[in-house]
């Protein structure tokens, strides 16, 4: 059994956002200190939709690295690294393709989506059709446990479990494996033994999954196998075949769904967007300038906090005390929107002061973000050889 293992990948789209901060970046911070984790610019999937102008790449990428940083993800703790310096991402990833239905491709639900939304590109591309298999590849590639996604990329997790499983039944066909596997039982000793035959037996015939799972945490606990066997036992447990690629589960996150300055979500291409970076001046002028309820035309107007985006970043950065004061002062008028709109300015402000501060020395000091990012290359890059040797003997491409 492979150990827990958390991946997860952004594109390059520049300077980061407080949208970003809230939707993942928080959850990637609180999971580094938890579980060995993965996190990766995803550089050759920007390609995907703007192959036609990769020049903004290079700096997007160097910017979100050091809004990462700035938000508080930890070098020491979390592998930082960019997916184009593993170029055995791209190798799985063609021999994936190789055994992919095309159907699975086509069915994936964002794929429809994104091609009716961004209607003004020309995406009739396979780069753009295959981007979920590519996805697949960046995460299968270091056998990862876990990969956090919001409920919309749970297909995708879907799709690199089936991914995983089909080329385990295809290519899984170690010579003699049931031999091998039942010498690997031998090993657990007699009461163990006995036991995994039991679950086995139970798994396979009556589908029970909690036998299954009692079997996995035997395996786990089991000192006297070697890595090979308990892999092969794992696999045994299932069918006959040995398990190569590690098929992820969804972790699904929670996304504080951080409203732009108009109400509706924080994007830069709807232009309503806070930097994690930006100057304090900026931003106490992007918020003071925010719309307000429509019904406060004059400072004596009562208005209605659930139809103002002020409210919607109350209810992210305010306690209840504040967000009860704004109630009551917008309902009765007892407020105007610049006072409502100053405790937001405060706390949005406190959040990014240490991040300003954390950032400064990587903008002093460009040569440290491209040690951090070298250094995460490396580390991603020996995990990722380690899982192309297997893929390559499995697919009687190793040579030796």
């Amino acid at each position: 059994m492979y150990p827990d293992r958390v991946v997860s990948g952004m594109r390059p789209t520049g300077t980061m956002h407080l949208g970003h901060y809230h939707g993942a970046l928080k959850n990637w911070i609180r999971m580094q200190s938890e579980q060995q984790c993965l996190f990766f610019v995803a550089d050759w999937h920007a390609l995907t939709t703007h192959y036609d102008d990769p020049s903004i790449i290079e700096k997007s990428t160097w910017d979100m690295v050091i809004d990462w940083l700035a938000a508080g993800i930890d070098p020491s703790q979390a592998t930082i690294f960019v997916q184009s310096r593993v170029p055995e991402h791209a190798e799985l990833h063609l021999l994936l393709s190789m055994a992919t239905p095309l159907g699975w491709l086509e069915r994936v639900p964002t794929y429809k989506d994104q091609i009716e939304n961004l209607a003004n590109r020309d995406l009739a591309t396979y780069g753009f059709l295959g981007y979920p298999l590519l996805q697949a590849a960046d995460v299968l590639i270091y056998r990862a446990s876990q990969v956090p996604v919001g409920e919309d990329q749970v297909p995708h997790i879907e799709m690199m479990r089936e991914i995983a499983r089909r080329f385990n039944h295809l290519y899984g066909k170690e010579p003699g494996f049931e031999e091998k596997a039942l010498e690997a039982v031998k090993k657990l000793g007699s009461k163990r033994a006995k036991l995994y035959a039991e679950l086995r037996t139970e798994y396979q015939q009556d589908g029970n999954e909690a036998a299954l799972e009692q079997a996995r945490a035997m395996l786990d606990d089991a000192a006297s196998l070697s890595m090979i066997d308990r892999e092969r036992l794992f696999g045994y447990l299932e069918g006959s075949r040995k398990l190569i690629l590690v098929e992820p589960q969804a972790k699904l996150t929670e996304a504080s769904r951080l409203p732009g300055l108009d109400g509706r979500k924080m994007s830069k291409s709807y232009g309503n967007a806070i930097s994690l970076r930006e100057d304090k001046e900026t931003v106490t002028k992007k918020i003071r300038t925010m719309p307000t309820d429509p019904a406060r035309v004059r400072r004596t107007d009562p208005g209605e906090p659930t139809r103002c985006p002020v409210y919607q970043l109350h209810e992210v950065y305010s306690p209840e005390a504040t967000k009860e004061w704004v109630v009551k002062g917008c309902r009765s008028a007892g407020i105007g929107c610049i006072e409502c709109k100053q405790p937001v300015i405060d706390a949005v402000l406190a959040e990014q002061e240490p991040m300003q501060e954390r950032a400064q020395q990587y903008l002093d000091d460009p040569s440290l973000v491209r040690a951090i990012v070298a250094d995460g290359c490396e580390t991603a890059r020996k995990l990722a050889q380690e899982t192309m040797r297997d893929v390559r003997e499995a697919m009687g491409l190793q040579y030796t």
